[in-house]
């Protein structure tokens, strides 16, 4: 497990610079310019991720039960999935509705994603990964929120419906032929 905690460290720690020093990230992109800046930050977030993924696997292997959750809440995530992956697309098709009116999607749908899987999994590891991941989106929704709104484009319908069927295809291509090769666990 020290593989994924020190993966999720280092993951949300690169995530949450803006939440506890947003002035030295703005000082530090100034310094280094902005494509730098990214390219360190992508670096560092996909090095963090990947130990984070791989120490959980790891820690599948030897797991220890906090509590069996009931088979029925594995359908509860199934279904919570939904709308989580239509806020992940919303996140980046401007001029959706739910964006303008969220503010924040890709943030509520890390919350979705990691309060359900808490909710179907009952390894200390589980509680560790999914768990750190609900407590970095909770504080960093209350950290976007109190940043000014940049300017967002006037929604449309058309816009917010390419991002529904977007988000359900991606859900549909996820949990019926992805997550298995990425997790090795079906979904249900």
């Amino acid at each position: 497990m020290t593989v994924m905690i020190l993966g999720l460290l280092i993951f949300l720690g690169v995530h949450s610079v803006r939440i506890v020093a947003d002035d030295w990230r703005s000082a530090q992109i100034k310094r280094l310019g902005v494509l730098p800046w990214k390219g360190a930050y992508s670096v560092a977030s996909i090095i963090g991720l990947a130990l984070a993924i791989w120490g959980y696997g790891q820690m599948r292997l030897d797991p220890t039960w906090v509590w069996f959750p009931p088979m029925g809440l594995r359908h509860a995530v199934s279904l919570l999935m939904i709308p989580s992956f239509i806020l992940l697309v919303a996140a980046y098709v401007p001029g959706n509705h739910l964006k303008v009116k969220l503010g924040h999607p890709m943030i509520i749908a890390v919350k979705i994603w990691a309060f359900s899987h808490l909710l179907a999994n009952g390894r200390l590891g589980d509680i560790v990964f999914f768990g750190a991941f609900l407590l970095w989106a909770v504080f960093d929704f209350r950290s976007a929120r109190r940043r000014p709104s940049p300017a967002l484009q006037t929604p449309s319908m058309a816009r917010t419906a390419i991002t529904v069927v977007v988000g359900l295809v991606a859900y549909y291509l996820f949990a019926f032929h992805l997550h298995v090769w990425v997790t090795g666990v079906p979904v249900m």
